[in-house]
């Protein structure tokens, strides 16, 4: 029997548990089961018109025979009753114990990974969450089993592109600033690991972007490619790495340019996010690299404004769910 899928129930105020419900009632596969309150997620359901029977379990070893009758939910009752659109710290600590054990159940072994429904930030913060985001979070959870350096990396994937980003959830005014020579070399080098190893690509092929237009046009509009950028892309190459840029990226992801490369180094957030979501809009996958488990996520917020109303759609979470079982099957392989 395959291990079931762990899926942390995000914030119960927002779209997470009605997407898992919608994609069970949809015969999603494969096998998952909800770490949250059982009763939290009956009526995220019902909220939503949607027929999909809740089966408390005890463990996940339960989740595989009672998917096919009803979405298994490893019960831990919420501190208050959730009211769609409108957050609540009370809830903070049940939603980042959800997450906690997930993390611990895939390295017990007792679940094959782990897919995280959304937070939002700002309800977290107000109860004393001292993280970035959910990536970072994972990484302080997984710390003791000795991450590799860049690690956790976030990397966004739809088909026919993967995205890794140099700099995430910070301001634009300071991407340029965090960017080093030795950073960049560290994520490529963990990219380059985790596309063999999670994706059994053998030698795969990485572009690395520019930072500024047309790539900095050797200077002129910009000196990050010539001082930081490009050195790194030559260390890379140099240690065996199939790398090349820096790239400008206006021109990197048309469809003959993405029959180049395996993934693309961006060198900040909506430079890889927005060719990606172009591409797939409903599709999109967030992965983090590095992790000793494996955990995908849907590439959405939890979208307040139509929490509770049934229009959320479930496609990103499906492809998450299927991505994590392709990914774990990868690694056990």
């Amino acid at each position: 029997m395959s291990l079931p899928i762990a899926v942390s129930m995000g914030d119960p105020a927002g779209i997470g548990l009605e997407i898992a419900a919608k994609a069970w009632a949809g015969g999603a596969q494969p096998a998952f089961f909800v770490i949250g309150d059982a009763s939290a997620v009956a009526r995220a359901g019902a909220r939503a018109g949607i027929v999909a029977p809740v089966q408390a379990i005890a463990a996940p070893s339960e989740a595989e025979a009672a998917f096919s009758e009803a979405l298994p939910v490893l019960h831990r009752p919420l501190a208050r009753e959730e009211i769609p659109a409108r957050p609540d710290p009370a809830n903070a600590q049940s939603i980042l114990d959800s997450i906690a054990e997930g993390v611990a159940l895939c390295r017990a072994h007792a679940a094959a990974a782990l897919v995280t429904l959304p937070i939002a930030k700002a309800p977290l913060y107000e109860a004393g969450f001292a993280h970035p985001g959910h990536t970072e979070f994972l990484g302080v959870l997984c710390a003791d089993a000795g991450l590799p350096k860049a690690a956790p990396l976030m990397m966004l994937a739809v088909p026919g592109l993967r995205v890794a980003l140099a700099s995430v959830h910070i301001p634009l005014a300071a991407a340029a600033g965090a960017l080093t020579t030795a950073k960049l070399i560290d994520i490529a080098r963990l990219l380059d690991a985790a596309l063999q190893s999670d994706f059994a690509i053998a030698s795969p092929r990485i572009a690395v972007a520019g930072l500024n237009p047309h790539a900095g046009e050797s200077g002129a509009i910009g000196r990050e490619e010539l001082e930081i950028i490009a050195p790194a892309v030559a260390a890379l190459r140099a240690h065996g790495l199939n790398a090349s840029g820096p790239a400008p990226a206006d021109t990197l992801f048309h469809p003959a340019a993405r029959e180049r490369y395996d993934a693309v180094l961006c060198m900040y957030h909506d430079q890889g996010l927005i060719p990606l979501k172009m591409l797939d809009f409903w599709g999109g996958v967030n992965i983090t690299l590095g992790l000793p488990i494996v955990r995908t996520s849907p590439d959405h917020g939890v979208a307040y404004d139509i929490a509770g109303t049934g229009v959320a759609r479930a496609d990103s979470f499906l492809c998450a769910l299927r991505t994590a079982h392709s990914l774990a099957e990868q690694r056990r392989r």
